[in-house]
This record gives C-alpha cells, sequence and structure tokens, in this order.
C-alpha cells in the first residue's frame, strides 16, 4: 500500500516543483553559510597576522614609553565560530566575532563591530536553518491541504470508504508518505552539508537534526488537524496558511514588539555619554580626585603614590578606568536589561514553534543573543586581565623591552551552551501531539475512523 500511494504521490506534478524548491533552497543556503564561514575564518586569520605586525611595528617604534606603547596596542579575543554556525548565522552577521581591544576605556570599545551594509543586513541571510523554518512548511503545506477533500471532490472517497474499513488508515499512510518524502529531503540536505561545510558529527549537529525533524511533525500534525476539518481545498489551503503567517510572522512580531516595549534600552544611549563625559571632564579637573578614585578601585597600585608631573600615565589610565567606572551603573542595567529579554523571549518561544526552534538552533550554533552576551563579559574580563598585567609595568616606567611581546597572540573564547534535550524537544512533541489529537477527535465525530 505505501508503495502504490508513493509512485501516486510522485507521479503529481506538486511532488517535483515542493522537492526541487526545497533542494535548491536548500543548497543556496548551505553555499551561503560556507562563505559566511569562510569570511569568518578570514578576518580571523588577518586579524592574527594584524596584530602580531600591529605589535612588531609599535614596539620597534616606541622603546622606552610604556605608557604610550599601549596607548595604542590592542589585543584580540575570538568568539570560536563552529562550522555548524553555517546552518544557522543567526545574529553572527550582526553582532562582532572578534574584539580587539587596547588596555583604554572598555565600554567605548566593546560594541564595535565590522561595517557592513545595512541593506544586506535588514534583508537577513539564507541560511539552512530560515529554509527549514520557514520554507519546509510552505511545501507540507502544499502537500497536504486537499488529501480529503481532492478525494470528495473527485468522488473517490465514498468508494473508499465502501471498500475500506478503516478509510482514515489510508488517509494516514498519504500522510505518511508525504512526511518521509520531505524528511528525505531534509536528511539529504544535511547529509549534503557535511562534507560541504566540513561539519563535525556530534551532539550539536544532531541536535539540529532532531529539532528540524519534530517541527516538520509538528506542522504535518497541524496539516492533520486542517484536514480533519473536512472543508473544501479551497479552506484548507486558506487555514492552513494563515496558520503560517500567524506562526511564522505575525506573532514573532508582535512578541518582539512586546519585548522591546517591556524592556527598553535607554541605559544604551545613557551609558555612551556617561563614559564619554566621566573621561573628557577629567582633563580639566585636579589629578588628585581621578587618582583616588583609581586607588579604591584598585588598592593594590596605592604604593605607586601621587606623581607630581603635570601629565603622568598613572594619572591618564585612571581616568580611563573613571570612564568604565562611573558608567557602570547604566552598563550593569544594559546588560541585566537584554538578558531579561533573552528569558522573556526564550519562555514565550516555547508557545511559538517557528521561534522556539530559531532559539534552539541559535543555541546549538552558537549564534544567538545569549551566546553574544556570554561573548561580551569573557570580553571583559579579557580586557581585565590586560590591564591588571600592564598597570603595574607602566607605573613603573618599565621599558617596554622588558616583555616578552611575542607571547601576544589571538586568544580564543569557545563556550557554549549545554544542550537540553527535553527543553529543546517537548514543546515541539507536545504541540505535535496536541494537533495530531485534535485531528483524530474531529475524524472519530465524522465516524471516518
Amino acid at each position: 500500500m505505501y508503495l502504490l500511494l508513493f509512485k501516486n504521490f510522485i507521479r503529481s506534478q506538486s511532488a517535483y516543483l515542493g522537492m526541487l524548491f526545497l533542494l535548491l533552497s536548500g543548497l543556496v543556503s548551505i553555499f551561503v553559510g560556507r562563505q559566511f564561514i569562510e569570511k569568518q575564518k578570514a578576518n580571523i586569520e588577518h586579524t592574527a597576522i594584524y596584530q602580531k605586525e600591529h605589535i612588531e611595528r609599535y614596539t620597534g617604534y616606541i622603546e622606552k614609553d610604556l605608557g604610550l606603547l599601549l596607548y595604542y596596542l590592542k589585543f584580540g579575543l575570538v568568539n570560536t565560530t563552529d562550522n555548524l554556525n553555517a546552518l544557522s548565522i543567526g545574529q553572527r552577521d550582526v553582532n562582532p566575532s572578534i574584539q580587539s581591544l587596547t588596555i583604554r576605556n572598555l565600554e567605548g570599545q566593546k560594541y564595535d563591530t565590522d561595517l557592513q551594509n545595512p541593506v544586506s543586513l535588514l534583508l537577513g541571510s539564507l541560511d539552512l536553518g530560515f529554509v527549514i523554518i520557514f520554507l519546509f512548511p510552505l511545501v507540507i503545506i502544499s502537500y497536504c491541504y486537499n488529501l480529503l477533500s481532492e478525494e470528495k471532490e473527485e468522488s473517490t472517497w465514498i468508494l473508499l470508504s465502501v471498500q475500506s474499513q478503516t478509510p482514515f488508515r489510508i488517509l494516514f499512510k498519504k500522510f505518511m508518505v508525504r512526511f518521509a518524502v520531505i524528511t528525505g529531503v531534509l536528511l539529504f540536505l544535511i547529509v549534503l552539508a557535511i562534507p560541504i561545510l566540513d561539519l563535525r558529527i556530534n551532539g550539536a549537529l544532531a541536535g539540529f537534526v532532531l529539532v528540524s525533524l519534530f517541527y516538520i511533525i509538528v506542522w504535518f500534525a497541524l496539516s492533520f488537524w486542517v484536514v480533519s476539518w473536512n472543508k473544501s481545498s479551497r479552506a484548507g489551503a486558506a487555514g492552513l496558511l494563515c496558520f503560517w503567517i500567524v506562526l511564522t510572522i505575525i506573532l514573532p512580531a508582535v512578541l518582539n514588539h512586546f519585548i522591546l516595549s517591556r524592556y527598553p534600552l535607554p541605559e544604551a544611549l545613557d551609558t555612551a555619554i556617561e563614559q564619554r563625559e566621566a573621561y573628557h571632564e577629567k582633563w580639566d579637573t585636579d589629578q588628585k580626585p581621578t587618582i583616588d578614585k583609581f586607588y579604591r578601585h584598585y588598592p593594590q597600585f596605592r604604593s605607586y603614590g601621587y606623581p607630581k608631573e603635570t601629565f603622568n600615565w598613572l594619572w591618564y589610565y585612571a581616568m580611563q578606568q573613571m570612564g568604565d567606572d562611573e558608567s557602570k551603573n547604566q552598563s550593569d542595567q544594559l546588560k541585566a536589561k537584554l538578558w531579561k529579554r533573552e528569558e522573556m523571549s526564550r519562555t514565550l518561544s516555547y508557545f511559538v514553534p517557528g521561534l522556539h526552534v530559531q532559539f534552539q538552533v541559535s543555541d546549538l550554533t552558537g549564534s544567538g543573543l545569549a551566546d553574544q552576551l556570554r561573548f561580551t563579559q569573557a570580553a571583559e574580563h579579557f580586557h581585565e586581565g590586560k590591564r591588571l598585567l600592564f598597570y603595574p609595568k607602566i607605573f613603573a616606567n618599565e621599558p617596554t623591552g622588558s616583555i616578552n611581546w611575542k607571547q601576544f597572540k589571538l586568544e580564543y573564547y569557545n563556550e557554549r551552551s549545554k544542550i537540553n534535550w527535553l527543553a529543546m524537544l517537548g514543546p515541539l512533541l507536545l504541540f505535535s501531539l496536541l494537533f495530531y489529537y485534535l485531528g483524530s477527535v474531529n475524524f472519530r465525530k465524522q465516524t471516518v475512523l
């Protein structure tokens, strides 16, 4: 029976067009992802070379004044890009994956990013995650919207009902044939992506496959429910398209607007203004209050006292430190609100399958807001470590040659979220069971079972 139903399905023009559409869009998304990964790797290689040449050049120019040298020197921290990121680019094309920082004030540096064409950022990237979340459901709709209504409109359902004691099983098998075809296309694209993107076969890749598969099951279960309404083909298509528009476009937009209004971010501008004013106004004030505040922050440096020169590096870097310290309140509020946005978005996503899948694949590929916030925190620790390393040497007027500059190479951050299988797959399974149950109830009422 399955073979006969498959042959009957595959002969239809819509089957070929649907598979071709998914395969072409999937192939394009894979190569777009590869291009993105290659660009990221090239940026990392260029940054590593630049940092090495940058340090060599400046240490050659400035041989005695360590404070002046470290005014210019930049040290890089890289948010490691796994090749799996090619399947879901997420926010990696907006947020910086490389932080090149001096030991001067941090707030003015940590949100620096590459120059991008704003039009391309507005349109976004066609990655495989986008294809799965937005395009796969459309093909599922085209395959399933008329499974029952077509039989009735062609007057074959009555004949089928007379010849079979359980016509529902035939209908269910038709769903399973289409599910097998869609799943086959998904697995084919994943298998194809493994050598093209040089993906590692690990838990993250398995998670990506499973969450995609469960999302496909949700849409088949939803189609099953809509078909159980026993309406015309036109009504079935309209109903499923309305669900697609609501679940993939309208609800995410409404939730995003709600979260933005719930947690506005005036602190972003306040932080920038505060750190600039806190630094620049120190040029017009006495040095001692600035140094006193610096010593309260770093009591271990009190032994360096209060230099009498009009300009000295202790006072200068104390000014830089005050830019960060006096904007810390706004900065902490900004980070807290960003985390609240992330937590609320994640909680609400449990009720929107497409949004939930987007969060999960972003976690698996390290391309979401949570990953970026953790990377920003790692950059803060990285910056603080460099300050604590160089401050004593600057204040003691050590020569630049006393430091082995070859040891300062790019450093890498590679912390990722742990996979919570229940939180990742549970909501999708519940949606699938709910829609299947509603459809089964409708069919029982119609005595189709």
